[in-house]
Formats: C-alpha cells, structure tokens, sequence
C-alpha cells in the first residue's frame, strides 16, 4: 500500500526545496535516486513509513553520502512532513557508522554505532530490519543504474546482504540475489 499522498507529495516539495533536484548523484540527482528508493521499498510491499523513510534517506547525510539537506538537530523538521516513525528510520540510516556496525547487524549482540554520537545502540528489531531493507533498497538502485558500481562493489554487497539475510524480507533478499548474484552459481535461497 503506498503512503498516502499528502506526506510523499510535501517530502518531494522539501526535497526539491533543499536542493536534492540539483544535487548529482549516480544515475541523475539525489531526488531522482531518492524516489527510485521509495518505489524500491514499494515493490517489496514496505509498509508506508519505510517507504517515506526511503524516499528521505539521505536528509541527514549518510556515512556513504556526505551532502546533508537538513542537520540532525533539525529532525523535527522532516518529522512535520513525513511523521515521527518515517522520521526515526531515516535518522537511524543517516547515523550508521557503517564500518562498526554492518559486520554484527544481524548478530543477536551486535550493536549498532551512531555515527553522530559515537554512542553504540541496540535498536528495536523492528528498526534493525527497517534498516536493513532501507539499505538494500539504496545500494540496490546504485547497482541497478552503475553497472561500474555494480563491478566494484556487487561482490561486497551480496556477501552484506547474506548477513543482513534474516533481517530482510524474501522479496528484498530476493531482489539482492536478481542484481548482485548474476553469475554466482550455488547461491541458495
């Protein structure tokens, strides 16, 4: 069920206000890969919130991507436009210090490091497979539309999404498996 149109409508408004029509990113702008996150997300059955979550990843920055359209201590800000849980996952995803938390994500201990604090969490599980299937959606895109980034970086990102597996719905491990598997032979379901 997509979100309804108010929140998704004002986010593209914002989106559009803060510059993320201008801003280059691989296969166009920050908006253009924005929103092919969200239909990512759509396609897999997200709920609405993980969809506007994913239409808004990158407000905050991420530990990938350094533009920022909006400060961390401006939050409430997006979470006028997209509500408070929408709000949340993005936070969360734009926070990840990706080189201390993805190796044990998926662990029943590992923790989570916030990039912005330098605290280590533990999330909700709910926000961890928020998390997870927030950012298969992102890489995904890169590696559908960058057949370089693909090259480069597919190996690593399906060995990722093999350990992210348990948090992930089937139709994103399964679209991890459709464009970063492409020649593995023996991968299991």
């Amino acid at each position: 069920m997509p979100p309804s149109p108010a929140p998704a409508d004002q986010a593209v408004a914002l989106l559009r206000e803060l510059g993320a029509a201008d801003i280059a990113h691989p296969g166009g702008t920050l908006l253009a890969h924005c929103q092919r996150v969200q239909d990512g997300l759509a396609l897999w059955g997200a709920r609405p919130a993980l969809q506007l979550a994913g239409l808004c990843h990158a407000f905050y920055g991420t530990d990938g991507f350094a533009t920022a359209l909006l400060s961390p201590d401006r939050r409430s800000e997006l979470g006028d436009v997209i509500g408070a849980e929408a709000e949340a996952i993005v936070y969360l995803y734009a926070s990840c210090d990706r080189t201390a938390t993805y190796p044990t994500l998926a662990d029943a201990d590992g923790g989570f490091r916030n990039r912005f604090t330098g605290r280590t969490e533990t999330p909700e599980p709910h926000l961890l497979r928020d998390f997870a299937e927030l950012s298969a959606a992102n890489e995904l895109d890169l590696a559908r539309i960058d057949p370089a980034f693909r090259r480069k970086w597919g190996a690593e990102l399906l060995a990722l999404f093999t350990r992210f597996r348990p948090l992930l719905s089937r139709a994103a491990w399964s679209d991890c498996r459709a464009v970063l598997a492409a020649g593995s032979p023996g991968l299991s379901e």
